[in-house]
């Protein structure tokens, strides 16, 4: 079954902004959504942005330079992703990953999420 969707994306032209969420499937325990990742076509996939248990964040600033934003809603348990100024080569499927548990670790590879959505792709132009 699915247990992490994510929704949000979608065409926009350069300099635009999108808002990505991410929500475990109802009724589904220990899933938290954690952070977002991307994979753009022959690409690997990318850290983008996480939010840990206490609200701390961590972004990857040499792709994202402050451009996008984490956020989180506990009562939801819902993660959001807000991207302005967007740029073509901010182009790829973005990924929302979960854990088991919250930590205050933000792990920027994937090997340290449990679960993931199968992705919301993002096309800017230029």
């Amino acid at each position: 079954q699915v247990q992490v969707v994510e929704s949000g994306g979608g065409l926009v032209q350069a300099g635009g902004s999108l808002r990505l969420s991410c929500e475990a499937s109802e009724g589904t325990d220990s899933i938290y959504p954690m952070a977002w990742f991307r994979q753009a076509p022959g690409k690997e996939r990318e850290f983008v942005a996480g939010i840990n248990w206490a609200g701390g964040t961590r972004t990857n600033t040499d792709s994202v330079k402050g451009r996008f934003t984490i956020s989180r809603d506990n009562a939801k348990n819902m993660v959001y992703l807000q991207m302005n100024s967007l740029k073509p080569e901010d182009t790829a499927v973005y990924y929302c990953a979960a854990v088991r548990v919250w930590s205050l670790v933000i792990d920027t590879t994937p090997r340290g999420y449990d679960y993931w959505g199968q992705g919301t792709q993002v096309t800017v132009s230029s």
